[in-house]
C-alpha cells in the first residue's frame, strides 16, 4: 500500500511540489520587484528561474520579424542572450571587487528578477507598435520605456544597497544603471519587420 502512494502516477504523490514551491516562490520574487522595499527575502532565498525566465522572454519579444533575412539589423536571440547575463556577471564581479557584502549568485539573481519592468516595457512596445508609427507612438513607447527603467533602477537598489560599503554605492549603482540603459535602449528602438 506504501509502494502505491509513491507510484509516480499516483496525483497524492509528492512530485509537483516542489515545481509549485518554486513557481511560488518565483511569483513572490516578481511581487518584491513590482513593490520595492528593502527586504532581504530576495536576497536569502535567491535562484536563477525567474532571470533566465524573463531574459528569455525578453530575448524573444527582441527578435525581429523576419526569420530567413540574416541582415535585417536587429539583435538575435542570442545576442540579447549575453548581453543580459554579461551585463550581469559584469555588476556582480564589479560589486564584489568593491567590497560588497553580497554572494555571486545573490546578485544575479536580484539583476535578473529586476529585468521584470523591461520585459513589461517590451510587451507594451510590442502592442504599441501594432498601431500605425507616427511620433505619437514613438511618444508612448519612450514615455514606457523610461518608466520601465525607472523602476528597474529603484527596484535593484533597493534590493542591492545595503549591501555596499556606503562611501562606494554610487560606484555600484552606475554600472546598474548603464546595464539597465542599454536593456531600455535596445526595447525602444525595436522596431519590426
Amino acid at each position: 500500500m506504501a509502494e502505491a502512494a509513491e507510484s509516480p502516477g499516483d496525483p497524492g504523490t509528492a512530485t509537483p511540489r516542489p515545481l509549485m514551491r518554486d513557481l511560488k516562490a518565483v511569483g513572490k520574487k516578481f511581487m518584491h520587484v513590482l513593490y520595492p522595499r528593502k527586504s532581504n527575502t530576495l536576497l536569502r532565498d535567491w535562484d536563477l528561474w525567474g532571470p533566465l525566465i524573463l531574459c528569455v522572454t525578453l530575448a524573444l519579444m527582441l527578435q525581429r520579424g523576419s526569420v530567413d533575412s540574416e541582415k535585417d539589423g536587429g539583435p538575435q536571440f542570442a545576442e540579447v542572450f549575453v548581453i543580459v547575463w554579461f551585463g550581469a556577471v559584469t555588476i556582480t564581479l564589479n560589486s564584489k571587487l568593491l567590497g560588497g557584502n553580497i554572494s555571486f549568485f545573490q546578485s544575479l539573481c536580484v539583476l535578473g528578477y529586476c529585468i521584470l519592468p523591461l520585459t513589461v516595457a517590451m510587451l507594451v512596445c510590442r502592442l504599441v507598435l501594432l498601431a500605425e508609427p507616427g511620433p505619437i507612438n514613438f511618444m508612448v513607447r519612450l514615455f514606457v520605456v523610461i518608466v520601465m527603467f525607472a523602476w528597474s533602477i529603484v527596484a535593484s537598489t533597493a534590493f542591492l544597497a545595503d549591501s555596499q560599503p556606503p562611501n562606494r554605492k554610487a560606484l555600484a549603482v552606475y554600472p546598474v544603471f548603464l546595464f539597465y540603459f542599454v536593456i531600455s535602449w535596445m526595447i525602444l528602438t525595436f522596431t519590426p519587420q
